[in-house]
């Protein structure tokens, strides 16, 4: 496992501290042709020789470099203006999977993939997530939906599906707050979140927008809070 950490941690040096921003534009522009391409691989490849700190892990190396190569110059091609931060969550998946693919062919870690696939815990934890990030959003604007169309005339420019966002990563804090038996820090998220939106309230003076928020934020909040104490529950059974 050790080792699997290592490559990862090579890889956040190359791609985030080792690259300039100079290096970025060039590729785009370039392509295939810009020579800061194969430099960016090669310091890949280099990074992991020093860090695993032998020689014997040269295949290693080069299948790292050959990784880094076909990922980055698929998001070369394939991404847009209007697709980048798509193409830069994929490209750094496909990365960090790609790494974890050839540490498990080259060294056989023994883990019992049959075992965790089945692990209740493993189920559990993936269905709360999924449920408090896509599912619980729909059910909060639908229970949300009769004042809605009253407050429409009352936006003020935000920034797009910003709510929808802020209403997934509110979840996703209390829900592993509550996890790992935090929970006095719910209490400091809810108070952080009035102190960010007093300001908003404040200036709009409007009893109905104020009221639409106060219920929308505690709804959030019941529902990451029941599933958190449903997996913990199920999970201590």
């Amino acid at each position: 496992m050790i080792i699997l950490i290592k490559l990862i941690f090579v890889h956040f040096i190359g791609d985030f501290v080792l690259q300039p921003r100079s290096w970025v534009t060039d590729k785009e522009a370039n392509k295939l042709y810009s020579w800061r391409l194969y430099a960016h691989v090669l310091v890949h490849g280099l990074l992991v020789l020093l860090v695993l700190g032998s020689w014997q892990y040269g295949l290693l190396a080069l299948l790292i470099m050959a990784l880094h190569f076909i990922v980055d110059v698929l998001k070369l091609y394939a991404q847009r203006e209007d697709t980048r931060t798509r193409w830069f969550i994929i490209d750094q998946s496909l990365h960090i999977i790609g790494i974890a693919v050839i540490w498990f062919i080259l060294f056989k870690p023994s883990i019992d993939l049959l075992t965790w696939f089945n692990s209740q815990a493993i189920w559990l934890y993936a269905t709360a997530l999924l449920f408090l990030t896509f599912v619980a959003g729909v059910v909060v604007q639908i229970l949300m939906s009769r004042w809605t169309d009253t407050l429409n005339d009352l936006q003020d420019g935000s920034l797009a599906h910003a709510g929808r966002y802020i209403g997934m990563l509110e979840r996703l804090f209390v829900f592993v707050f509550i996890v790992v038996g935090q929970w006095q820090a719910i209490g400091f998220l809810l108070g952080a979140k009035s102190v960010f939106r007093f300001g908003d309230l404040k200036e709009s003076k409007n009893r109905q927008l104020t009221e639409y928020i106060l219920i929308g934020t505690l709804l959030s909040f019941a529902i990451a809070v029941a599933t958190a104490m449903l997996v913990v529950f199920l999970i201590g059974e």
